[in-house]
């Protein structure tokens, strides 16, 4: 006992020494100096050049807790709100408009506690790929050269591409602890920005490669703690509400349905089986029916599971993103020609001359996901009146300034005379071209969250109406607003949709999950599909 009593003191202490110490040997002590840049670059913090270790390493330690430990102390107060209503908190009225009272809560609720989110950046290969799609892990594997035995799932690819991350880092000269562009080399442009869509992180319309991969780096770990957080969630509330339903159903059924379901999930039933035996027999056997449990297939929707449950689910949904991409598909399909090519134009992709509207409709699908350029002509479409008079007047280009001051000018005639005055502008560079884009790049930052707030009726509908969607009679203004909203989203993000709340995607993810669990349970009674209903609710 006394021998005990003294490993384990002795083993709280080691921990107190190990808790205590992370100020003073954070992991970002161990990285190279180009790893420390990096993350300084990716967080936006300016840095001297030249400076020495000890400069960036200083710099770091200012701002770490901010950044990679205690994010959302610096989140507004709707995005704390929407986390704690996502972790299902309730949230005052009276709440909402104290901040500080906000983060309390978020930091309650926050999904990993401080000591484990530094032990975190202490080994970055654990977590980083786990948000990868199935296809990225595998063209990794493929162009480092890692044989990974047949068949190739999701879990065997992971994990041999998990071991080799170091090797590859050493072969190629790279660092590994706060990886370099080295490690998306086999992702497009348009994975890079699907990535930012199916994680809820807005993407900005650039075109820098390197902006959006530092964009994916500086997010995945928020990513990853999201997709373990829902996970988590969607499985323990689809195991308990099983659980619960399964055996209500099982009792209501009778003999007739019971042999129904056994029949159907390949369950022998002995001759002369009496009705209680057959239930028996049914709850005997459901763990198998559903391979595991049915929160194996909830958690099969993020990619992770390889029972059979995740198989099943995996042949009933193409991929996270697949209700994303539906509704873009539906409302590209509404669009008209001239509003197909201008998101072609604008995403500089080369439309073949002559082609037919289906073409153009079939080529903006398959560009849903490929970030587009962030000033172009068709970026002036949903500026305030105030807005395009206001850059007309500053422009510098007299004859947009006349259309400005004309009384008479239509909001249609300011827009053409704003992308008259950006093109030439475009055409001459220098410091008119630097004005206009910074002048779209603060319109449309102040902007974002009032787009057509002030627009009246009829420039509404002529908005919509160059999308070629008809206005039904008696629409309200709002909704108006709110069409032309949707109209606008997807002509400028594709998929992404930043007006929603961060954790939307996550929630499309399990969608499938809930007719996998109605399908699963044999029958076909309407009870079987109103209970996959209620689990639906609870998820």
């Amino acid at each position: 006992m006394r021998w005990l009593s003294t490993v384990i003191s002795l083993g709280l202490a080691a921990d107190a020494v190990v808790g205590s110490s992370w100020f003073t040997k954070a992991a970002y002590n161990k990285w190279h100096e180009t790893e420390l840049e990096r993350w300084l670059s990716d967080h936006d913090i300016p840095y001297p050049t030249p400076a020495d270790r000890k400069d960036l390493e200083n710099l770091i330690q200012k701002n770490w807790e901010s950044y990679a430990v205690t994010p959302y102390k610096y989140w507004d107060s709707e995005k704390l709100s929407d986390y704690l209503q996502s972790k299902g908190v309730e949230t005052k009225e009276s709440a909402k408009s104290n901040k500080d009272a906000l983060v309390s809560q978020v930091a309650n609720s926050w999904y990993e506690t401080e000591d484990k989110a530094q032990t975190a950046w202490t080994s970055v290969q654990d977590w980083i790929l786990d948000s990868w799609t199935d296809s990225a892990l595998k063209a990794f594997a493929d162009k480092h050269g890692i044989p990974v035995p047949q068949p190739r799932t999701r879990d065997t690819v992971l994990q041999k591409v998990r071991a080799n991350y170091e090797t590859i880092a050493k072969k190629a000269g790279e660092t590994a602890s706060y990886p370099g562009d080295w490690l998306y080399d086999t992702w497009s442009e348009s994975d890079l920005k699907e990535w930012l869509d199916t994680h809820g992180f807005p993407a900005p319309q650039v075109t820098d490669r390197n902006k959006l991969i530092s964009m994916v780096r500086r997010n995945s770990r928020l990513a990853y703690l999201r997709m373990q957080d829902q996970k988590a969630s969607a499985a323990a509330s689809a195991n308990a509400a099983y659980a619960t339903v399964t055996d209500k159903l099982i009792d209501a059924w009778g003999e007739s349905q019971l042999k129904e379901f056994c029949d159907k999930n390949g369950i022998n039933v002995p001759q002369g089986s009496k009705i209680n035996e057959l239930r028996a027999l049914v709850r005997k056997n459901r763990a198998q029916i559903l391979g595991d449990t049915v929160s194996g297939s909830a958690a099969s929707a993020f990619g992770a599971a390889t029972s059979k449950a995740g198989n099943q689910y995996a042949k009933a949904t193409d991929d996270a993103s697949l209700a994303a991409q539906d509704a873009f598909n539906n409302v590209v399909g509404t669009w008209s020609e001239s509003r197909l090519k201008a998101y072609l134009d604008a995403r500089a992709v080369p439309v073949p001359q002559g082609s037919k509207t289906d073409e153009l409709r079939a080529l903006v699908r398959r560009n849903a996901h490929k970030a587009a350029n962030p000033y172009t002509a068709w970026s002036w479409d949903d500026l305030s009146v105030d807005n395009l008079k206001k850059y007309l007047a500053d422009s510098g280009n007299s004859a947009a300034k006349k259309v400005g001051d004309s009384s008479a000018a239509t909001r249609d005639d300011l827009v053409e005379a704003a992308q008259s005055a950006y093109s030439s502008a475009s055409s001459a560079g220098g410091g008119s071209y630097a004005s206009a884009t910074s002048y779209l790049a603060s319109a449309t930052e102040a902007a974002k969250k009032s787009t057509f707030d002030t627009w009246s009726e009829s420039e509404l509908k002529a908005y919509l109406d160059s999308y070629g969607i008809p206005v039904h009679q008696g629409s309200t203004i709002n909704e108006l607003k709110a069409e032309a909203r949707k109209q606008s989203t997807y002509f400028k993000y594709g998929t992404t949709n930043p007006a929603t709340t961060a954790f939307a995607k996550l929630g499309e993810n399990v969608k499938g999950a809930y007719q996998w669990v109605a399908s699963q349970l044999g029958a076909g009674s309407e009870a079987a599909k109103q209970k996959a209903g209620d689990i639906k609710e609870e998820l």
